[in-house]
């Protein structure tokens, strides 16, 4: 586990940006887990800056959704494609053909969750998973109580989830589900890059990297991956040990 810690959360984002570049720029056809959400804004804004400013070729990237809200789909206001679409796809002006999205509209929403399972299989697997924290531990639609062996499932939302969530909304939602890849899902990704950012998220982080493994904080159950990097801007890491930098 590596911790990166920038000064700013632009200076956060731009490390963020320069690592998925340079991790990913060998890579054939590269896979990208994308979370939706306010953290990962700036590194996608940045991303978008690079890769217009340096002309990158990205149209062998392919983009997989973390997660979405039971009940939505891009077509709904304030749902996690709808954010993505209007942050990063849209912008980087990706091909329809190029994005696998979980439908939360689906009648069958397992279905959904295994179809999304095979694409990664498809793909050779997830080459770099860009990752949000939870103020409760989540990570995706992965709940405090998830069993880690869980590939991509029907979660049940935290009621702090819940209300968090209704930031993203115009008018209040009933967001009691999601679709989400599972925890055993992410720990098979090549590369974890974990995201949080401001004063708010600094006990949580101070939480995840002291605690011990445990289903009731489902990011622990992650930081043991064979590469992840945890990045946070210097509100975020007030709280951590010059020990867990890193």
């Amino acid at each position: 586990m590596q911790v990166a810690v920038g000064e700013t959360y632009k200076s956060m984002s731009e490390k963020c940006a320069d690592d998925l570049l340079e991790f990913i720029q060998s890579i054939k056809d590269p896979l990208l887990c994308t979370a939706s959400g306010d953290t990962p804004k700036g590194m996608y804004a940045e991303l978008i800056k690079q890769v217009q400013e340096k002309k990158i070729d990205i149209s062998n990237w392919h983009f997989i959704g973390l997660d979405e809200w039971a009940g939505m789909n891009g077509t709904d206001e304030g749902s996690c494609r709808y954010h993505l679409d209007n942050d990063l796809f849209r912008p980087l002006q990706v091909a329809e053909d190029r994005i696998i999205f979980f439908d939360g509209r689906s009648n069958n929403l397992q279905a959904q969750c295994d179809g999304i399972e095979d694409y990664i299989h498809l793909m050779g697997g997830i080459d770099v998973a860009i990752l949000g924290l939870g103020m409760n531990g989540h990570v995706g639609m992965n709940e405090p109580g998830t069993l880690p062996e869980l590939y991509s499932h029907v979660a049940d939302i935290d009621a702090m989830t819940q209300a968090v969530g209704q930031k993203y909304f115009k008018n209040e939602q009933q967001l009691t589900k999601g679709l989400t890849l599972g925890l055993a899902t992410l720990q098979e990704a090549s590369f974890l890059m974990l995201l949080a950012n401001g004063n708010k998220k600094a006990a949580i982080i101070k939480k995840v990297l002291e605690a011990d493994a445990s289903p009731q904080l489902p990011a622990t159950l992650l930081i043991t991956h064979k590469k992840i990097c945890i990045y946070l801007d210097k509100e975020a890491a007030a709280l951590i040990t010059k020990n867990e930098h890193g």
